[in-house]
């Protein structure tokens, strides 16, 4: 069985156990303390760079960054694929999602772990507005989210992580087709037993 290093308030981490529910995969949790400001020794032994999700596969070999993880996943079952051979449209929407994921996580630390009289509000507006444009855009393809795909799950998480952290910021305003779309989504299996904490 995968040994996946946990955080519960990881989106990243959400991902790869969302993938797996969904390929009827078990993950055992590792408990972890990453930060991007000091670094699990635990986790830097098996990653440099410290983050989660690092996986442990059985083998003991060591796998990181959570779309590697997934397509791991991906590959280990027999039904139908997370990652469709040569349907690029799913690698794209799940790069979309985790570009918007990078900027949210970004705009937390300026806004939570930085020092008041050390931030950069120039710098936090940037990463609202990957934010605000890269929802522009799930919004206006929303209509083709018909399958359940490594995109569609990494959309979902990213949405939910705005949710979780963001909960001041509207982002179903003015993007009623997204929203719809993430009430249905948001209802599977898969979604419901991955909520973060903390």
């Amino acid at each position: 069985m995968m040994k996946v290093f946990f955080s519960p308030a990881s989106p990243y981490v959400r991902k790869v156990m969302m993938i797996a529910h969904e390929t009827g995969q078990s993950v055992d949790k590792l408990d972890s303390a990453a930060s991007p400001i000091t670094h699990d020794a635990t986790i830097v032994e098996h990653n440099p760079t410290g983050k989660v999700p690092t996986a442990i596969l059985p083998d003991g070999s060591a796998l990181y960054d959570s779309r590697v993880i997934c397509c791991w996943l991906d590959a280990q079952h027999e039904g139908t694929k997370m990652y469709p051979e040569g349907d690029w449209d799913v690698l794209r929407r799940e790069a979309l999602a985790d570009g918007l994921l990078d900027a949210a996580l970004l705009a937390r630390y300026e806004t939570v772990m930085r020092p008041e009289d050390k931030r950069w509000p120039e710098w936090l507006q940037g990463q609202m507005d990957k934010i605000a444009r890269t929802l522009d855009l799930m919004e206006t393809e929303s209509s083709q989210y018909t399958t359940v795909d490594a995109g569609a799950v990494a959309i979902s998480c990213a949405l939910a992580y705005l949710d979780f952290r963001f909960a001041d910021y509207d982002w179903r305003e003015g993007r009623a087709n997204l929203a719809s779309w993430f009430e249905g989504f948001s209802q599977r299996a898969s979604f419901q037993h991955s909520l973060p904490e903390g």
